[in-house]
Parts: C-alpha cells; sequence; structure tokens
C-alpha cells in the first residue's frame, strides 16, 4: 500500500471532525483535517489526496458544493468522496448527492467498521489507478508500446477451411 496517499476528513465541528480521525487512524494512511469546503479545496489542490469524507452541512460552501466543484476539475473528477449527514435520512439529499457523483452516502450515526472499510477501499483503489495511470504515461512517452498490429486478411482457406478472397 502506498501510504503516501491521505485521506481527507472535512466537517465544520471540532468534535466530528475529532470523532471522524479517530475512525479513520486505523486504516494505515495519514488523515488530515479541514474545517470548511473552502480549506477542503485548497487542500485537494494542492494534491496527495485519495478520499474524502465530507460534511454535508457547513457555512459558506456546503458538502454538495464542494463535491460539484470537485466533479467539474479534470484532475479531481474521479476523486472519490464519501458524504456524511446528521440530518438523518433524507432521500433527495441523496439522490442529489449521487447526481453529483459520491462515492457513498452515510447518515450518522455510522459504523465505524464500516466507514473504516468503505475508506481503506476506496483509499486503495484510488491509489492504485493513480500510480497505474503514471507507469502508463511513463510507458507511452518513452515508447515502450509498439503500434498496434492490425491482421492482414490473405486469400486462402478461413479458420473452418472455408475459402475466402481478401478483395471483397
Amino acid at each position: 500500500m502506498d501510504t503516501a496517499w491521505k485521506i481527507l476528513v472535512v466537517d465544520d465541528r471540532e468534535d466530528n471532525l475529532f470523532a471522524v480521525e479517530s475512525v479513520l487512524r486505523h486504516v494505515g494512511r495519514p488523515v488530515i483535517c479541514a474545517r470548511s469546503g473552502d480549506e477542503a479545496l485548497k487542500t485537494v489542490m494542492r494534491g496527495g489526496i485519495a478520499v474524502i469524507v465530507l460534511d454535508v452541512i457547513m457555512p459558506q460552501m456546503d458538502g454538495l458544493e464542494v463535491l460539484a466543484y470537485l466533479k467539474k476539475l479534470d484532475h479531481t473528477r474521479d476523486l472519490p468522496v464519501i458524504l456524511m449527514t446528521g440530518l438523518g435520512r433524507d432521500d433527495d439529499l441523496a439522490a442529489r448527492a449521487y447526481h453529483l457523483g459520491v462515492a457513498d452516502f452515510l447518515v450518522k450515526p455510522v459504523d465505524p467498521w464500516a466507514v473504516r472499510a468503505k475508506v481503506r477501499v476506496l483509499a486503495d483503489l484510488y491509489a492504485d489507478n493513480q500510480n497505474l495511470r503514471r507507469r502508463l504515461d511513463a510507458a507511452q512517452s518513452s515508447g515502450a508500446f509498439p503500434e498496434p498490429r492490425v491482421p492482414v486478411q490473405r486469400d486462402g482457406p478461413d479458420d473452418h477451411g472455408r475459402v475466402v478472397n481478401a478483395a471483397e
């Protein structure tokens, strides 16, 4: 596991940050915290984030606005975001979140084991995907991949013994 990739927890309430950070401390990746949507966006733009756990209700910029902004940018579009809310079940809110591209939508109180497992899987998948993209880009720019070959049709029998004419 590439532990250079971090988990970002975003909430305007210090007690919620502490609780979620405590749960995620055991995932095996560094956990950093942001106290606002604006601070979260600045942190993400610096790079190195593998997954975001984001509160929905925050002053100035709420979680849905942060999510919408991240999904508009090419370099953050694939970044997995888990939205959490303490408002209780709200199907309209969940539908809006999923429409924007959220990876998961959780209602507090949450099961710490489930949150930990979801964050671990999403972070690992994102980090692996980014590492594969870098390797592919490096291989393509070094010329390691030859041009694809196009099969040549020849006159003669095909795999089933039928005579074919390549000109047809």
